[in-house]
């Protein structure tokens, strides 16, 4: 098995110890037990919205202010 040093903020390393703890791994394991779900992509799916997901786009475009509920703006879609 190859070795592999990296840094950490505080912050991460403390969630990942206090982790490792409460599933009584080591530290390395969950950080290769995570590093296969990341590649293999069978990880758990990242909890976030849609406004999380597109918020660079959020308030981009122009438009009426009640185009999402207006029907006067439907007509004609079906």
């Amino acid at each position: 098995m190859k070795t592999l040093s990296l840094k950490l903020p505080e912050l991460l390393f403390a969630k990942l110890a206090s982790a490792a703890e409460k599933r009584g791994e080591s530290k390395s394991a969950l950080v290769r037990e995570a590093t296969v779900a990341l590649l293999s992509g069978d990880g758990p799916a990242v909890e976030s919205s849609c406004l999380d997901l597109a918020k660079d786009l959020a308030g981009c475009a122009n438009g009426p202010v009640d185009l999402s509920f207006s029907k006067k703006h439907m007509f004609g879609y079906g």
